[in-house]
């Protein structure tokens, strides 16, 4: 059962888990503001709120987790969100990444191949701020992209890939970014793609992360 109450002491872990991160180094005001905005302890058990507004990442269902606040806002200030940018993101997981993009006033298409966790977006709690029109969920192969869809301004990989899909590079717009960790030893490194009015590509690195593995095809067995 998630816990829907929004209580001014969430408010306030909420607030001091924003002021960690700007001091983390995060600057961009959008992100932080969404991230404000958006009650994090809303994609938890309700065991667990305290632990939603400590900077760590958290398992889920289907042996996933869900993203340390730093990360989601690192990758979040890489993209450069603009109003109405189209989004597209490689793996749904909890549904918090997602929804602070479209808070941040992104047309979000994403894509899950868990399908324990894409059934339970169909139970997203703020699905009446984040209709459809703003936040789309799929079910699918994340190396496939959604090509119907594209081209997309930005792309947002939330995964560790072993390279860069060249599939979701020919979904991206002249001009867009792709934001991806790409794995590197026993860690991922950001990278930044930027794909030029050409189609040529420019590539930006930055930390390292740890994150879940980016796997081909779709998995529809629920974890026992």
């Amino acid at each position: 059962m998630k816990a829907l109450e929004d209580s001014y002491l969430h408010k306030g872990m909420r607030e001091s888990l924003i002021n960690s991160i700007r001091e983390k180094g995060i600057t961009d005001e959008l992100v932080l503001k969404a991230m404000m905005e958006v009650p994090r302890h809303y994609f938890f058990d309700k065991a667990f709120v305290r632990i939603a507004y400590e900077d760590r990442a958290f398992p889920i269902a289907a042996n996933q987790t869900i993203s340390q606040p730093y990360t989601v806002a690192f990758q979040s200030q890489l993209l450069q969100i603009k109003q109405y940018d189209k989004v597209l993101e490689i793996g749904t997981g909890s549904m918090y990444q997602a929804t602070i993009l479209a808070e941040m006033g992104a047309l979000v298409h994403t894509i899950e191949r868990q399908k324990e966790l894409y059934l339970a977006t169909k139970h997203f709690v703020l699905k009446s701020k984040y209709p459809s029109a703003k936040l789309k969920f799929f079910y699918g192969d994340g190396f496939e992209g959604l090509p119907t869809y594209g081209p997309f301004d930005k792309i947002i990989i939330t995964c560790g890939a072993p390279f860069v899909p060249p599939k979701l590079i020919d979904q991206l717009k002249p001009g867009g970014l792709m934001v991806i960790p790409v794995a590197q030893d026993a860690h991922h490194k950001m990278l930044r793609i930027t794909k030029q009015l050409d189609g040529s590509l420019s590539e930006e690195y930055f930390n390292d992360f740890s994150f879940v593995p980016m796997l081909p095809g779709t998995n529809s067995n629920p974890t026992k």
